[in-house]
């Protein structure tokens, strides 16, 4: 009876072993695949301050950058948000407007997560940010927001894309004016 005993305490022992080494093998196998996710983020800046946000949260994130660059630069004129005939204002009042954008991010396939960050315009997100997106397959990749405000919040920006693109997966938003 006592090798009995014995032979099944060694049995249960070796299950013991062999579900610790899978747990550890499983966990391993999950750090790997954690480690290999890519995460970039992609900008619109039209004075400089989304940049620098941009860059404190790639940096915090350890992401690649992406500029989002307009074929027709953004002039003082054309940002003076109080001149009903300047190129934002028609822009941000006509929601079709697409502006033209330099450049696609090609290797955009490489990426899980996909930060887009903006100047809050108009309480929403500058129309250039949809010509980005609609340029570009974020199938699969969980999208974040990010924005900056001289006074309004992102909540709004993050739902009107939300909204628009319903097809992608939408993570978290944040606003980063410091």
């Amino acid at each position: 009876m006592k090798r009995i005993a014995s032979i099944f305490t060694a049995f249960c022992l070796m299950l013991v072993a062999c579900a610790q080494t899978q747990k550890n093998s499983n966990s391993q196998m999950n750090n790997k695949t954690d480690n290999m996710k890519k995460t970039l983020v992609v900008y619109f800046s039209a004075t400089g301050t989304t940049k620098a946000a941009a860059e404190r949260l790639a940096a915090e994130v350890n992401a690649d950058l992406y500029e989002i660059t307009p074929e027709v630069p953004y002039t003082d004129a054309d940002l003076d948000w109080r001149d009903k005939n300047s190129r934002s204002t028609i822009e941000m009042k006509d929601k079709s407007s697409r502006p033209a954008i330099k450049g696609h991010c090609d290797n955009i396939v490489d990426y899980d997560t996909v930060w887009i960050g903006f100047p809050v315009w108009w309480y929403t997100a500058p129309t250039i940010v949809n010509t980005f997106i609609e340029a570009h397959d974020l199938s699969g990749k969980v999208i974040n927001v990010f924005a900056t405000s001289g006074g309004s919040d992102v909540k709004d920006s993050y739902n009107d894309l939300k909204n628009a693109y319903p097809q992608y997966i939408w993570g978290e938003s944040r606003l980063m004016n410091k």
